[in-house]
């Protein structure tokens, strides 16, 4: 039986003045009974021993989750791309943009449960770590209730605003109704997803992030897929809205059944009272802190057209399409980096939370070295295809000037998952409503006498100082620290990659030969970070897991 569930049934032993009786109990995940010993007490009473599952291979773990995770948000992102043009053809330019409108409206609200979804993660994997899963079921089901008391206000406005809304955003009159309707079907799906947030946490918890792509992606594409296909069956806007509502409705019951599985104590009734007051003020601070990080994140995209043009706005655009295309990756570095750092506190751990970050920071260096390479390199002519010539003459220079805050962007991850592990969710909204006032004079300024530039380079000017900000904050709240030892080797590697750059600037044009170089440069960097940087755990691990690919000396 393997540690996640089905089959092995522990007991619990009981003595009494008449002898020994052997009362088995329900059948019990072994991921969570695995460290749970009874004593045998005198009087009939119990004292159950709760040993923390065991946290060895960490990194591993994190890693495997985030590439699950980022799997999973690439693949949905595959099939719209085939699906969306069915789609726009079979509503027409309107019916699109109503169906968009439908489903941003409650996007905007996604403050309305209080950040429940981190909460339980972080809560949960505490609880986990302590191997107590009937705390962990509580923690969830808290969660769940906190939810839904904080959104179902909030979709109840939805829904009988849908038509005021529908006037408001001035929907063409002949799709008014419709649009209506579908806007009070968005309501339950708007609660739904904050559910879905919820329930996962036992994968989370456990860092399945495998069971969790399946389950949320699965439903996730299948949804999309079937949309065009239900509105050439005469379904309409309200009928693609619908199918996402049962798409929402399975990936509900899919997350109940697969946690269910995973933590059988999850099917009960009984609440964490005294979880409550710190779930609401983690998740409020969270919330804050989102609120804020939205504004430092798009502000210089509003001072764009204000103070230069809109075309301005449009260039500096697709710059950031291109460049925030790492910060997927970082995202999905979050799912699993929350609940690791989260089992990982308290002093006895200190030593595993720091190993834990000093290889997940030198995972993202090593990964993010090439890939901003090859992004730097293939800039121009992907401008010039996609957008078009124009682009690709004007939109180059703000990306290069994005380059150096994404560079930071990405590790910062770390530091910003150890400081919400620690429960300090509070102090991240604190730096970014400090950050607020700084950066809308900054932006101001430099925008208004560099134009496009100077929006890209205060963007950066922002993300580097809040990136410094966050690695200092974590090495006193959550005790982790960046140790130049283990990143001694990485810039010699690393300098390998910019040869290509240099050869991309020079040659002006992506051709054969850049192509050739930039092969030749991946190929040679690979080497040098097996052969400089790499330590031999690290090495035994790649050989068991691709054998005869890699070298073996």
């Amino acid at each position: 039986m393997n540690r996640h569930g089905r089959g092995l049934t522990p007991e619990r032993f009981f003595i009494s003045t008449k002898g020994f009786k052997k009362i088995a109990t329900s059948n019990v995940n072994s991921a969570d009974a695995e460290g749970v010993t009874a004593v045998i007490e005198p009087q009939n009473a119990v004292r159950p021993v709760l040993v923390p599952p065991s946290t060895a291979g960490m990194t591993t773990k994190v890693v495997k989750g985030s590439l699950w995770t980022l799997a999973g948000q690439v693949a949905p992102l595959a099939v719209s791309l085939v699906a969306t043009p069915f789609t726009i053809r079979l509503l027409g330019a309107e019916g699109y943009g109503v169906l968009i409108l439908v489903g941003l409206i409650p996007t905007y609200l996604g403050f309305a449960d209080l950040g429940m979804g981190i909460a339980s993660t972080k809560f949960g994997s505490e609880a986990y770590a302590a191997g107590d899963a009937e705390k962990e079921a509580r923690t969830v089901r808290t969660a769940a209730v906190l939810s839904l008391a904080l959104s179902v206000p909030f979709g109840v406005l939805i829904f009988v605003l849908s038509g005021w809304l529908a006037t408001l955003f001035n929907v063409p009159e002949h799709l008014h109704a419709e649009a209506s309707l579908a806007l009070k079907v968005a309501a339950f799906t708007f609660i739904l997803n904050f559910l879905n947030s919820i329930f996962n946490t036992p994968q989370l918890d456990r860092l399945r992030m495998d069971l969790n792509t399946f389950v949320t992606s699965g439903f996730r594409m299948l949804g999309i897929a079937a949309t065009p296909i239900v509105i050439y069956l005469g379904g309409g806007i309200l009928g693609a809205v619908v199918v996402l509502f049962i798409a929402s409705l399975a990936t509900l019951a899919g997350h109940i059944y697969v946690s269910g599985r995973l933590l059988p104590q999850l099917f009960d009734i009984s609440l964490d009272r005294q979880a409550l007051r710190p779930m609401l003020k983690f998740g409020g601070a969270i919330v804050g802190a989102s609120i804020a990080a939205l504004t430092l994140l798009n502000l210089e995209k509003l001072i764009l057209p204000a103070f230069v043009t809109v075309e301005a706005l449009a260039y500096y655009s697709v710059a950031f399409t291109l460049a925030s295309m790492l910060i997927v990756f970082g995202k999905s570095m979050i799912q699993s980096l929350i609940p690791a750092f989260s089992q990982l506190q308290g002093d006895e751990k200190a030593d595993a939370r720091q190993t834990l970050f000093n290889r997940g920071l030198r995972f993202n260096i090593i990964l993010l070295v090439p890939t901003l390479t090859v992004l730097a390199v293939i800039a121009r002519p992907f401008f010039s295809i996609w957008a078009g010539e124009d682009f690709g003459r004007e939109s180059i220079l703000p990306f290069y000037i994005l380059l150096p805050g994404m560079a930071l962007c990405i590790p910062a991850f770390l530091p910003h998952s150890a400081i919400l592990s620690a429960g300090r969710a509070n102090v991240i909204a604190k730096l970014y409503f400090g950050e607020l006032i700084p950066y809308i004079v900054l932006v101001t300024l430099i925008t208004w006498h560099f134009g496009i530039v100077g929006a890209a380079a205060s963007w950066s000017i922002m993300i580097v100082t809040d990136a410094v900000f966050q690695f200092v904050i974590a090495h006193k709240i959550a005790g982790v620290k960046i140790l130049a030892s283990n990143l001694v080797a990485l810039p010699k590697a690393g300098a390998i990659m910019i040869v290509p750059t240099i050869a991309c600037l020079y040659i002006e044009q992506f051709s054969g030969i850049t192509l050739v170089v930039l092969g030749g440069c991946c190929l040679l960097y690979a080497w040098a970070i097996w052969a400089w940087v790499l330590m031999a755990d690290e090495q035994d691990l790649l050989r068991r897991k691709f054998g005869s690919l890699l070298p073996a000396g």
